[in-house]
């Protein structure tokens, strides 16, 4: 790792912008590729050490809040959840003066009484297998954390938005992207209270990069084994469209709590 110069922080050899003001970086998870929540928008399009993001980097604001939205699989949705360049959306919300990081995400149900149609505030989680880093070739060492500030607005938000919500869960990563074994799903289940495919990947990154994160998971399924009826990606987008207008309800309340 270079050494700091001027006041000039590095990580993984690449120079790194101090925190601009606060503003909230928003990543927004399937359902919410484009929010109708964020006025004065202007997209903007950093470039960054890791390739291109999903999308651009929207500022904008939220009621009095300042926001850096990117939407994790593009405009469109055309990113699929192994493809996301999680390093280079997570260093262009900071490099555009993200200070902290709030996400959304479909989840799947691991446990009955978590159902289709609720949210899921984590408080940890669990990812079996390869997470991005930006210490590629260097031995640095990261605990990671998902932040309590933003669990508890989070919260609060879904509260004040009358929605229902777990305040804590454990979030289980996959990596997508097909959808998971019975077998698979019988053993997440003993660990874990929802499945998904992005959120440990970004929590990671956020806490290399030193920004406090924390996600809102909108409970869209439940997982392959766990219910009677079978799991398609059909039925799960039907329901992510279907539950967008509260994720984007819970978001909006949020960002007035946090901002």
């Amino acid at each position: 790792m270079r050494p700091e110069k001027s006041g000039q922080t590095f990580i993984a050899g690449h120079p790194l912008r101090p925190p601009r003001g606060a503003m909230i970086g928003v990543i927004g998870g399937s359902g919410l590729a484009s929010p109708t929540l964020f006025t004065e928008r202007r997209d903007t399009f950093p470039v960054t050490p890791y390739g291109a993001p999903s999308g651009p980097v929207t500022l904008a604001r939220s009621g009095d809040t300042k926001v850096a939205f990117i939407p994790r699989h593009g405009p469109a949705h055309t990113v699929p959840p192994h493809r996301v360049n999680h390093r280079a959306n997570l260093w262009a919300l900071r490099e555009t003066g993200a200070d902290r990081v709030v996400a959304t995400s479909s989840v799947g149900s691991l446990k009955v009484p978590v159902r289709p149609g609720t949210f899921v505030v984590p408080h940890d989680y669990v990812a079996f297998w390869s997470i991005p880093t930006y210490y590629d070739a260097e031995v640095r060492h990261v605990t990671p954390v998902l932040d309590e500030e933003l669990r508890s607005g989070l919260a609060s938000a879904a509260r004040k938005a009358h929605a229902r919500a777990a305040s804590k869960g454990v979030y289980v990563q996959a990596t997508g992207p097909r959808l998971e074994t019975r077998a698979e799903i019988a053993f997440f289940k003993t660990v874990g209270d929802v499945l998904g495919m992005t959120i440990a990947s970004e929590a990671t990154l956020a806490a290399e990069l030193g920004l406090p994160y924390a996600a809102l998971c909108s409970v869209d399924n439940y997982c392959h084994g766990i219910a009677r009826s079978s799991v398609t990606w059909e039925s799960i987008a039907a329901t992510q469209r279907k539950n967008a207008a509260a994720t984007e309800a819970v978001l909006a309340a949020a960002l007035g709590v946090l901002g």
